[in-house]
């Protein structure tokens, strides 16, 4: 039975199927999408492909740069062919839970300047209702209390500082996360959303609605590619067999 590493692999891997000559990517940032770069930079080195990612974390841009992957920056391209990152959850309506790694406002600038997003995972991300991994929101530094504040009257789970007060996780953005402790009910990710990107002080939550057009998912039976059937890679013929 493969390991839950191997696994991430086969998805990572699998993902870069989308990938054609001459596209910009949008380079995620987290474990699994990690074999996503390390497949494109051998793309690259043996198959010749001409790709040019945009990271969306330094540590990305650190993976991307020792793998002599062209890079680029976001405001150097108009419109980004192709996002590939991964997920803390994913739901049926292919919605998602991002930043566990505390990219998600980078994260999100990239996957929205994208023609479609293919997010890859393992099996156990894969949930019915989105909630039961903390929902991270990035918020100025300065104004972390009177947001937790806010938010903690409409998340009765708890809402806690990402690495405590001493010395609280600092994103690339200068930001710090809280992470929210929803539970397994966040049926309206929209409108949560919305909501807390209403308090003053959010910088993003992140929830990432009606961006993601597909999943792979490998678990001990194999690798499976789920397509959004609302989502963009339908339409445009971006499905690959």
């Amino acid at each position: 039975m493969a390991s839950l590493e191997e696994l991430k692999e086969q998805a990572g891997i699998a993902a870069c199927s989308f990938v054609s000559d001459g596209m910009a990517i949008g380079l995620g940032t987290g474990s699994t999408v990690r074999y996503s770069i390390i497949e494109l930079a051998r793309m690259i080195r043996e198959e010749g492909m001409s790709i040019v990612g945009v990271p969306t974390s330094e540590i990305t841009r650190d993976l991307a740069t020792n793998l002599e992957i062209p890079l680029m920056e976001l405001e150097d391209a108009s419109t980004l062919d192709l996002t590939i990152d991964g997920t803390d959850e994913f739901d049926p309506r292919f919605d998602l839970i991002k930043g566990g790694g505390g990219a998600l406002t980078r994260e999100k600038i990239v996957a929205l300047a994208s023609r479609s997003m293919v997010v890859v995972a393992d099996h156990t991300k894969q949930v019915e209702t989105l909630g039961r991994f903390d929902l991270p929101v990035e918020v100025h530094a300065t104004s972390w209390l009177g947001v937790k504040e806010a938010i903690s009257s409409i998340c009765s789970g708890g809402v806690f500082l990402r690495g405590g007060k001493i010395e609280p996780f600092v994103t690339d953005n200068g930001g710090v996360i809280l992470d929210c402790s929803f539970g397994p009910v966040i049926a309206n990710p929209g409108h949560l959303e919305r909501e807390i990107k209403g308090i003053s002080g959010v910088v993003e939550v992140g929830l990432f609605v009606g961006i993601c057009d597909a999943v792979v998912v490998a678990s001990e039976i194999g690798v499976n590619t789920l397509i959004n059937p609302d989502g963009r890679l339908k339409s445009s013929g971006g499905v690959k067999e």
